[in-house]
C-alpha cells in the first residue's frame, strides 16, 4: 500500500455469508439477543462489567471506570472485535440526585455489524473524572471537550482539555447539569458584561487557526499554543 492511500473498511466484510441488513421492526424495550462481544469481553477482562443488559435492541454494558479505557482499547485493537469508529461521548445526569451520573461511549464494529453502549457510573461527590480514549479514536478529541464543557467530566489524557462550545473564561458552571440555573448564575447585565470583555470573535473565529491579526488579543495561553506550534486539533 502507498503512502497517504487507504482501505475502505465495508460493513460486514469480517461476517461470513452475512445476510443482508434490514431495519429491526416491533423491537421489545427490555430483552433480546446479547451483543456477542459482552461475553467476549468478560473472558477477557472478568471484573470489568458491573451490568449488561439490551434496551430497545441495543447491548448497553456499565463497566468499571478504573478498566475503561483497557477495554475499548481491546475492543479497538482485537481482530476478532474491530471496534474501529467511535460515533459519540456524552453524560447523563438524571432529575434523582441520588443517582450516578454516567459518561457513556457509542462505538461500533463496521466489520462485525455490532454496536455497543459503554457506560462508566460517576457517583455524586467523587471526582468527576474518567480516562480519556483520544489515544485510541482521534475523533473523541471535541467530543470529550464538549463534555467536559457541559457536564465539568474531566478526562484524563486529552491533550488539549478545555472548553468548545462556552468561552474559555466562562465562569458559571456546566450548563447541561441539573443543579445550573434556567437563567444561569450571574444577572442579566453581568453575563452581558462578561460576554462583552471575553471579545468572542477574536477566541473562536478563523484567526484561533491561522495566527492572524487579532493574535495580541487572544488569552495568553492560547497564544501560548499557538506561538509554539502545538496542535489544538485533529
Amino acid at each position: 500500500m502507498s503512502k497517504g492511500s487507504f482501505s475502505p473498511v465495508i460493513a460486514g466484510s469480517a461476517v461470513t455469508n452475512a445476510a443482508a441488513p434490514v431495519t429491526p421492526k416491533n423491537i421489545p424495550n427490555r430483552g433480546g439477543a446479547m451483543n456477542p462481544s459482552v461475553d467476549a469481553i468478560r473472558a477477557q477482562f472478568p471484573t470489568a462489567i458491573k451490568r449488561a443488559e439490551v434496551t430497545w435492541g441495543e447491548t448497553v454494558i456499565i463497566v468499571d471506570r478504573t478498566q475503561v479505557h483497557d477495554l475499548i482499547l481491546w475492543l479497538h485493537d482485537d481482530a476478532t472485535q474491530k471496534y474501529d469508529y467511535l460515533s459519540d461521548v456524552t453524560a447523563v445526569e438524571f432529575r434523582d440526585f441520588e443517582q450516578p451520573i454516567e459518561v457513556v461511549w457509542h462505538i461500533r464494529s463496521l466489520p462485525f455489524r455490532r454496536f455497543l453502549r459503554v457506560k462508566v457510573e460517576i457517583e455524586k461527590g467523587s471526582e468527576m473524572a474518567v480516562p480519556s480514549v483520544w489515544d485510541i479514536y482521534k475523533s473523541a478529541d471535541w467530543l470529550e471537550r464538549e463534555c467536559y464543557d457541559m457536564f465539568g467530566i474531566t478526562f484524563a489524557g486529552h491533550p488539549d482539555l478545555r472548553r468548545l462550545l462556552m468561552w474559555e473564561q466562562y465562569k458559571e458552571g456546566y450548563p447541561l447539569r441539573k443543579d445550573f440555573p434556567l437563567r444561569g448564575r450571574f444577572s442579566r447585565s453581568e453575563q452581558l458584561r462578561q460576554a462583552l470583555a471575553a471579545n468572542p470573535e477574536a477566541r473562536y473565529s478563523k484567526e484561533e487557526l491561522s495566527i492572524a491579526d487579532a493574535f495580541e488579543d487572544l488569552p495568553e495561553d492560547m497564544r501560548r499554543r499557538l506561538g509554539s506550534g502545538e496542535r489544538t486539533g485533529e
